[in-house]
């Protein structure tokens, strides 16, 4: 059986300031975050590795539910983009066959996890 990559599109938007950082992000500001969550697997006999739609509710319900529309510092100590992605990773890890975590701080930077 073929091992096929499928991912899956999320934006949230949120606030933050860096905690351990001293130049303009030290200050309250926010961003409209894009997280890219990519699973593998091997294709099933219904022809998915995993439905779409199980994938999506997972990550809504796991991830975006509880950032979107906060403010990041009342539940990460230093919220960079590289604290919020490894938390996103170990909010998922249990439930999906992850593969690779991308989270866009901007349309140009972003961080990329695959797990330890």
């Amino acid at each position: 059986m073929p091992i096929l990559s499928v991912s899956v599109t999320f934006t949230f938007a949120a606030s933050h300031f860096l905690t351990k950082y001293h130049g303009k992000c030290e200050n309250l500001h926010g961003h409209n975050y894009k997280l890219i969550v990519t699973i593998q697997g091997q294709l099933q006999d219904d022809g998915m590795v995993m439905d779409f739609k199980l994938l999506k509710k997972t990550v809504e319900e796991k991830v975006v539910a509880l950032l979107d529309h906060t403010h990041l510092n009342d539940r990460f100590e230093n919220p960079s983009a590289e604290n919020v992605a490894v938390w996103i990773w170990d909010r998922l890890k249990g439930d999906l066959p992850l593969a690779e975590i991308r989270l866009y701080e901007t349309d140009t930077s972003y961080v990329e996890y695959e797990g330890e």
